[in-house]
């Protein structure tokens, strides 16, 4: 797993967000963002970290940042998720793993146990030209935005 590094170009991406309208990163030059992935759509940690942005929302926005998610879901598990919990960003169906790959999120992960390929949870801000600033590898699920913010 080559995941990137604080100073990285991000790779160029497109992909279907829960509406199925097209999102790349090309789309929000001059603009911060945070591109935050999680495992899976409507599960008990995924659910708290979104919430919690979404709870923190208009500090986000206020501290000049944009949000997408992103899994491998589906775009109608995608559109499950957001219209359940009311989410005011994107969610990404990363389907073929195009920006998980370009990332290098995507590798062995263990659980009770068991060894498995999977996505792991963790969030980068990019900034206005498409650089890696920060990389959060330890995401608190239910406070992720003061994570962000600090």
């Amino acid at each position: 797993m080559n995941t990137l590094k604080v100073g990285d170009q991000v790779p160029s991406f497109t992909v279907n967000d829960h509406l199925g309208n097209s999102q790349s990163l090309e789309q929000y030059k001059g603009s911060k963002v945070v591109v935050f992935f999680y495992p899976k759509a409507n599960t008990p940690g995924c659910t708290a970290e979104a919430c919690d942005l979404r709870d923190h929302y208009s500090e986000l926005t206020k501290a000049g940042y944009v949000l997408l998610g992103v899994s491998a879901d589906t775009e109608k598990a995608q559109k499950k998720f957001v219209d359940k919990f009311d989410f005011p960003f994107p969610l990404l169906a990363d389907t073929e793993k195009e920006v998980i790959n370009a990332f290098g999120v995507w590798g062995l992960k263990k659980f009770m146990g068991k060894e498995y390929d999977g996505i792991h949870r963790k969030t980068f801000i990019v900034n206005e030209e498409g650089v890696v600033e920060r990389v959060i590898d330890k995401v608190k699920t239910k406070e992720h935005a003061a994570q962000i913010l600090e």
